[in-house]
């Protein structure tokens, strides 16, 4: 690292004293990170080999003066919960849930309290006295029952902490301020059992009054000493919160009056060189701080001596994808976060599936199709479930809502897997934990030791494992809390103690940590993340009871010494450096963004002499262009995929997706890629329209052939709510038509077929004469000139052939909004230019079709749309002038052919590459 690092300074004190008494020396550090670099600064001072002295972290120390188990956050909560209930009156008992919610805070409360060594009866009969003062003006008979539970709350508070205090200390476990409480009622007796043991504390900063406690009297006693890492330039400034807790020490200790301040240093005034960089968002930081670790690479052959410090820990995976590939060495001091492991996220889609259909129906277990295909599909499921056809048939059914029975039924194969993943919560959270145990198991067995990726799979679905178990061991102890609903809630809080830890080697290579974690170790080239307020340092936060000016009167930590505390840790990752990189966001808005960090600010503005500083604003580089249109040239294969489309046939639609976009018709036609068939959840628009158009072909079927009269169409209106049901039915399946949007889509569909007869009835009583010539058939002609490459096909399916009056007409129906201008057409060489024509191209492609079978009478083509019936039958229209020509003659024929075969020359020519529009 440095050339003098702190720590090897504190390896040199360790060695000075005769090595034969290491074994009775016990060096305390912050943390537990720090014992293995000071290991290695012992064995790269002596060339002997030692024993090393114990090392140990404060919190360690401190339990071992108390001789109580420290206990996690869930555990006391459910602890707590215990006394509550006990001495909380029956009535005003409030669920888990809701009791958490306030009890997390209270017990950082007790926390404070205890760490700084207050007398608890004294602050929390202070907070009652406030409430009180706060609802004097309201007469005690004006009292609501609301605002006497309140202040009976407050009331309660120090029976709370005297029964949960007693209930720990019997049970042999406690939370860190009453460990540091009991530690020090126990000094005594520890001072005179430890014997010849001395204790060397090193690298502090700021200590709570337990702790400041407990190393004063051990220096009194000569039983200990104590070195700081103190630079002066902070150290002499009144003002720099830097040395905000090292000048109250310095001061205020007994200890000082008579022995040296060890150590004050002056490294932060040396030579440095600091680049501040903003850039827009925190990706941007990431590909940064890679690019920097690249150059790095370059120059020199190890990164020991360099350190990414991450001020928000979602930057890292994003910052290991940035890093080059000539980092071969890495060590990560942080874990992966347990709330991204691909096993957490399947447990978190398990319990939105139970808990929804327990909410909906506890006997009929109903599952929402999403959370059961979201099960099914996940990457830990679906290699191993054998549940594709599963899938499958729920898409294709239209499954939306399926019963726990209806969902066995649908699956012939029921694995073991499929076994765990579906089973009923319905007998408690105990049995649901064994459940989602055994699940974790059956995946762990469906993974290999080969596969790297599979080990990696492995480690997390451990994680898992071991977060369930030890839910298991708390509700084996608290049997009253048991629902769902609570178990989910405390699973969530308790998910983000199964961090994933990397593998690597602490002391070779980058070294990638959080801000607690660079506590004692120094770098000489520092990578520092997120200098944003709010991230680095952390904004104010006032998760707690006790308001500002009533800490700031007892003692008690605010935002101000929180703060003071992450300048210290921020200074002191500067202080040996001496090439230092500051990345910020420049983005102030947004979820990740922030102003820029004051520390930057507060360098800059109290900017040292031997301190070189730069600031440059990277941005992204942007293309000249914004996006390039796809090109695609046609090869041998897709010229011979075109002419099998020739020879079986182009559809109108076809025609008209190319005009629309020439990669559309790629994708669809070429490549033969269809859209991923998915739940209907909602009606679309097109299956809304097949199901009218299968309707109405159903009703006019038995009149094909023959001259419609108007009891016909009486008669087809009396079967139109049998027939629309049974169509949706056919086209929608299993999809759910009595409630919600479906059912107004099934009124829509009745309502249109509805006005379609009535529009055909009046027309007929209005002496129309129509036979019906054919319904929905599929028509086709051989397009044949000269001028294409080889004969092509015109294909379609025809939604309805009338005779009215004499003229066939050919009807195209349109469930959505059409007007009569957009079937009226000026110019023929504007036809396959806009995309605005493509109803004129299929309705013109039904005339040609057909025009074989015409025995001399005349033809017309057009649109019915039923948003539009008003308007009634609305005919092709070619316009010359102010004359309208609606006949389909041999001019208007001749002309349009000459524009398709104008448009197929295109398609199939090799030349002409496929060119996307927009």
């Amino acid at each position: 690292m440095a050339e003098t690092t702190f720590l090897d300074k504190i390896a040199s004190i360790i060695l000075d004293g005769n090595t034969n008494s290491l074994s009775d020396l016990v060096v305390v550090l912050p943390n537990k990170r720090a014992k293995v670099f000071l290991i290695e600064a012992l064995r790269n001072k002596t060339e002997n080999t030692i024993f090393a002295p114990q090392i140990i972290s404060i919190e360690d120390f401190i339990q071992d003066i108390a001789g109580i188990r420290s206990v996690d956050s869930i555990e006391l909560i459910f602890e707590f919960y215990e006394v509550y209930l006990g001495i909380t009156d029956n009535e005003k008992h409030q669920p888990f849930e809701q009791f958490a919610n306030w009890g997390k805070t209270l017990l950082q409360d007790f926390n404070e309290i205890d760490r700084y060594l207050l007398e608890p009866n004294h602050v929390l009969s202070y907070l009652k006295d406030i409430e009180d003062i706060k609802h004097w003006s309201v007469d005690a008979e004006k009292r609501t029952p609301m605002i006497d539970n309140y202040l009976q709350f407050w009331s309660l508070l120090p029976k709370y902490y005297e029964a949960l205090y007693s209930h720990l200390l019997n049970k042999g476990i406690g939370y860190q301020g009453l460990i540091y409480r009991e530690s020090v009622k126990n000094l005594d007796h520890f001072s005179n059992a430890i014997g010849n043991k001395e204790f060397l504390f090193a690298g502090f900063n700021a200590l709570n009054a337990s702790e400041e406690k407990i190393v004063q009297h051990l220096l009194a006693t000569e039983k200990a000493r104590i070195f700081w890492d103190a630079d002066e330039t902070f150290l002499n400034d009144p003002f720099h919160d830097a040395g905000l807790f090292l000048r109250r020490f310095k001061e205020s200790w007994k200890h000082y009056k008579s022995h040296p301040f060890e150590w004050i240093v002056d490294d932060f005034k040396q030579h440095k060189n600091i680049q501040i960089i903003g850039t827009p968002k925190t990706i941007g930081q990431a590909k940064i701080a890679g690019k920097i670790v690249e150059e790095y690479t370059k120059g020199e052959k190890t990164l020991n001596k360099t350190a990414v410090v991450l001020g928000e820990e979602n930057l890292l995976v994003p910052l290991l994808y940035s890093l080059p590939a000539s980092v071969s060495a890495l060590n990560i001091t942080m874990g992966y976060s347990g709330k991204n492991n691909p096993a957490q996220i399947l447990i978190a889609k398990l319990f939105k599936l139970h808990s929804t259909a327990l909410s909906r129906n506890p006997n009929s277990y109903v599952f929402y199709y999403k959370d059961v295909l979201d099960v099914l599909t996940h990457p830990l499921v679906e290699p191993y479930s054998q549940t594709s056809d599963l899938v499958n048939t729920i898409n294709q059914n239209n499954y939306t809502f399926i019963t726990y029975n209806k969902l066995f039924e649908l699956n012939h194969f029921h694995s073991d897997l499929f076994l765990l993943l579906f089973q009923k919560w319905d007998k408690g959270s105990m049995s649901v934990l064994e459940t989602i145990s055994n699940l974790l198991l059956q995946i762990k067995s469906n993974l290999g030791n080969d596969d790297e990726g599979e080990k990696i799979t492995k480690a997390f679905v451990y994680s898992i494992y071991k977060v369930i178990n030890k839910l298991m061991n708390y509700y084996s102890k608290h049997k009253h809390i048991d629902t769902i609903e609570t178990l989910y809630a405390v699973y969530k809080q308790i998910i983000d103690l199964a961090e994933v830890s990397f593998e690597g080697e602490p002391l070779n290579g980058l070294q990638i940590m959080g801000v607690l974690e660079s506590r004692v170790l120094d770098f000489e080239t520092v990578i520092v993340t997120s200098m944003n307020e709010g991230k680095f340092p952390a904004g104010k936060s006032q998760n707690s009871f006790i308001p500002y000016d009533v800490k700031r009167e007892l003692g008690l930590p605010t935002f101000k010494e929180k703060d003071a505390i992450y300048t210290y840790h921020f200074y002191h990752l500067l202080q040996r450096a001496k090439n230092i990189y500051l990345l910020y966001n420049t983005e102030s808005e947004g979820l990740d963004g922030g102003e820029k960090s004051r520390f930057i600010t507060q360098l800059e503005v109290e900017k040292q002499k031997n301190h070189n500083i730069t600031h440059e604003i990277y941005n992204a580089a942007l293309p000249d262009v914004a996006y390039r249109p796809i090109v695609i040239p046609k090869s041998e294969k897709v010229m011979l995929r075109l002419k099998e489309i020739a020879e079986k046939g182009f559809s109108p639609s076809a025609l008209t997706s190319y005009i629309r976009n020439p990669i559309q018709f790629y994708m669809q036609k070429i490549l033969r890629i269809r859209e991923v068939e998915e739940v209907e959840e909602n009606i679309a628009l097109n299956t809304l329209g097949t199901i009218i158009h299968e309707t109405l072909r159903v009703l006019y079927e038995p009149y094909i052939g023959k001259f419609l009269s108007a009891e016909d169409i009486k008669n087809c209106i009396k079967l139109i709510d049998e027939e629309v049901l049974k169509q949706f039915k056919i086209v929608y399946k299993e999809g759910e038509i009595k409630k919600g949007r479906n059912l107004l889509a099934f009124e829509v569909a009745k309502r249109n077929v509805l006005n379609f007869l009535k529009l055909e009835l009046q027309e007929i009583e209005s002496s129309d004469a129509v036979k019906i010539i054919a319904l929905e058939e599929t028509y086709e002609r051989l397009l044949e000139r000269p001028e294409l490459p080889y004969p092509v096909l015109i294909k379609g399916n025809v939604d309805r052939i009338e005779q009215r009056n004499g003229k066939i007409r050919i009807v195209d129906y349109k469930t959505g909004k059409v007007d009569g201008k957009e079937v009226a057409l000026k110019q023929w060489d504007k036809l396959t230019e806009e995309i605005k024509n493509d109803k004129i191209i299929q309705v013109l492609a039904y005339a040609f079709m057909y025009e074989p079978n015409l025995q001399g009478q005349e033809i017309e083509v057009g649109i019915i749309s039923f948003k539009n019936l008003k308007s009634g039958f609305l005919p092709f229209l070619f316009k010359i002038d102010k004359t309208e020509i609606s006949i389909i003659n041999e001019e208007i024929s001749d002309n349009y052919i000459e524009q398709m075969v104008l448009l197929l020359n295109e398609i199939l020519d090799k030349d002409i590459p496929f060119r996307e529009k927009f």
